[in-house]
């Protein structure tokens, strides 16, 4: 079974930067996906990047893009998420998740990136707090 251990949540002051870690476990396939979403207390899950681990393309939250990179260590199995530039609305609980990739998916995988319901498996969260 495909297991998932994120890393590297922690309390920074704004601007500032954390890496997170996401490494894979039980599958030696190539055809998925790893989601980093976050949740912050009273509010939804929300999608924050993603990467294709076979062709190595990359999504991004409009909130996240040009601060966040997702880039991935295939020799690791590991995908990180480097956030830049942090601000206090970042904080959150932030998750990895694991996305199988079958045709239908990896043609979809533009629109469904960010859709929680469509991922297979979730590592367990790794706090993120950004505060002065």
């Amino acid at each position: 079974e495909v297991q998932l251990q994120a890393s590297g949540g922690g309390t920074v002051q704004p601007g500032g930067s954390l890496r997170l870690s996401c490494v894979v476990s039980g599958t030696s396939l190539d055809d998925y996906a790893i989601g980093w979403f976050r949740q912050a207390p009273g509010k939804e899950r929300e999608g924050v990047s993603c990467i294709n681990k076979s062709d190595g393309s990359t999504y991004y939250a409009d909130s996240v893009k040009g601060r966040f990179t997702i880039s991935k260590n295939n020799a690791k199995n590991t995908i990180y998420l480097q956030m830049d530039s942090l601000k206090p609305e970042d904080t959150a609980v932030y998750f990895c998740a694991f996305l199988f990739l079958d045709s239908a998916a990896l043609a979809d995988l533009p629109r469904l990136w960010n859709v929680h319901d469509e991922y297979h498996y979730w590592g367990q969260g790794t706090q993120v707090t950004v505060s002065s």
